[in-house]
């Protein structure tokens, strides 16, 4: 099989500075992203991907000072990776030792280099054994006055692409609470006070797919309500979900036990969000469930 140039981005810099974040953004933009990988099997590794039937065209690489001993590799690794006419590039990530101080003990983690010393110590020590590599770097991002969604989209804004930028992805999930609430589930709503059609004969063995069930829960006032209240507040997230950078929502509607009621409803939901621009996913978990 022959192989293909990719295109590698080698995420480094000071722990704290958002390297973990930085690597869920690219994951999010399409990058195959892989944390730690030991320099010195990089450009096996390259060799691998060029050669996948998976068609890899854009990797990420986070490195930092936990990789020790094959730190000082990175170097002659990028070479021959360029050598082998992939494309490279070095972002390096770093903040103020204010703001990192700050990092760490907000999340009560130990830097990787502070020994028995302090943060403040461990974080010079990691300026010092990274400086090498801030100096071949392609790009320098301070991190220290970005927010998480600013630092997001400055990174969509350099290496995605109007087909890689991620959209909101929308999951509707049906359920039955006798069977528990999907673990998923970003927003739950219960429809267990609509009228039930498992109480009439003839609505009894179908589910809310079916125009007669959907007509007998939609004739009441309170189911129509119900669904224009949803929408509507559907309508005023949305926006604020996408602004936020988020880049998946499943929105959750149960009933009993998952067969009618909820099933129209998020049905009537798949309408209305196809109607804003949106493909949602769609399952009706506990549909076929006693």
């Amino acid at each position: 099989m022959a192989s293909q140039t990719v295109s590698f981005v080698i995420i480094t810099g000071l722990s704290g500075a958002g390297k973990s974040f930085a690597i869920k953004c690219f994951e999010d933009i399409g990058y195959f992203c892989v944390d730690n990988l030991p320099t010195t099997l990089i450009p096996t590794f390259a060799e691998l991907t060029a050669r996948s039937t998976r068609d890899i065209r854009n990797v990420a690489l986070g490195v930092d000072v936990r990789e020790g001993e094959y730190l000082p590799h990175l170097v002659e690794a990028l070479a021959e990776l360029r050598r082998r006419n992939h494309a490279v590039q070095v972002l390096f990530l770093e903040a103020g030792d204010e703001a990192l101080v700050r990092r760490y003990h907000e999340s009560r983690r130990k830097h990787p280099l502070a020994g028995d010393g302090s943060i403040l110590d461990g974080i010079r020590a990691e300026r010092k054994a990274l400086a090498q590599f801030r100096e071949i770097a392609d790009r320098i991002v301070d991190t220290s006055a970005l927010t998480v969604h600013q630092f997001k989209d400055f990174l969509i804004e350099l290496y995605g692409t109007p087909r890689t930028r991620p959209g909101l992805a929308t999951s509707l999930i049906s359920f039955g609470y006798k069977h528990g609430i999907p673990y998923d589930a970003d927003l739950v709503f219960d429809a267990r006070f609509l009228p039930n059609p498992h109480f009439v004969d003839g609505l009894r063995p179908l589910d809310g797919r079916d125009d007669r069930v959907r007509e007998f829960i939609f004739t009441h006032a309170e189911s129509r309500q119900f669904l224009e209240r949803l929408q509507d507040l559907l309508q005023f997230l949305l926006p604020f979900y996408r602004r936020e950078g988020k880049a998946y929502l499943t929105i959750a509607v149960g009933c009993t036990g998952g067969r009618h009621r909820s099933v129209a409803v998020v049905e009537a939901l798949r309408q209305f969000m196809e109607g804003l621009g949106l493909g949602p996913t769609v399952v009706h978990r506990d549909i076929d469930r006693e």
